[in-house]
Parts: structure tokens; sequence; C-alpha cells
């Protein structure tokens, strides 16, 4: 099958794309400038089990006092600090890899959670938290008598 080349159908799809590409620099530029201090965003790891829900968040170094946990309208909110200690210069070598400062994630519940009854535990520098989920008690059908 032979096709005739059209240069504006040519110009349109150059086009297209640049706007695609305007519109996705503008949404990270509005999403960036929209973010608080953030210095850092730790890792997470979530997971499902039969009874609760998992998150998993690498704070290495951070203190659980410098750690603050809050729900508000079926939002999980982790916030905190890592701190910076001493610096160290050895033989005018400086180095540093590691990321300090404030750090937020947040996470939406489901709805199926027991908010009243989520725990949390730092460990290793690991902060656990378990989200459990919300008894579901099934109600046996109930026969309606007509008067």
């Amino acid at each position: 099958m032979i096709s005739r080349f059209d240069p504006y159908k040519e110009f349109q799809n150059v086009r297209q794309s640049m706007e695609l590409f305007n519109r996705l620099f503008n949404a990270v530029e509005k999403g960036t400038a929209e973010a608080p201090n953030v210095d850092f965003v730790p890792a997470v790891n979530t997971r499902e089990a039969d009874d609760a829900y998992y998150i998993e968040v690498d704070l290495p170094g951070v203190k659980k006092e410098d750690i603050s946990i809050d729900v508000d309208d079926n939002v999980l909110t982790i916030s905190g600090e890592r701190k910076v200690e001493e610096e160290r210069k050895e033989d005018e070598f400086y180095r540093v890899e590691s990321f300090y400062g404030k750090f937020e994630r947040s996470f939406t519940l489901p709805e199926d959670v027991d908010a009243d009854k989520i725990e949390a535990e730092a460990k290793d520098g690991v902060l656990t938290i378990r989200i459990p989920k919300a008894q579901v008690v099934e109600k046996a059908p109930k026969k309606i008598e007509i008067k």
C-alpha cells in the first residue's frame, strides 16, 4: 500500500509531542513548587497480609523522637527529620553521600482499615507501621414480616 507524504500531518505529530512535553514539564514544575520543604525521600515498602496492611520506611540514623505519624481524613502522613552529625574532614578529603534534612511521605488508607488501632515500631533503622483491617461482621439474612 502506498501512502502519500503529508508534511502537515508530520508537523501535527511534532506539535502534539511538544504539547505533551510541555504539559508534563508544567506538571512536574507545579509539583515541586507546591511540595513541602523536603530534603530527602526515604524508601518505602508496602505490603498486605490477611489481617493488616504494612508500611516499612527505611530511616537509618533517625531517632524515633524525630518521627511523627499522623492520620487525618483517611491519609496517613509520616514526617520527620534526619539530623546531620558532626562534619568529618580527613586529609582535605570531604564526601557526604547520605541525605539529611526533613522528610514527609503520605498514604491514602483503604476504606477497610481500623485507624484507631494503627501501631508503629522503629527497629534497626526501619520504621514498620501496622494498619489493621477492620473486622467485617457478616450479618445473617433477616426475614421481614409483612403486616
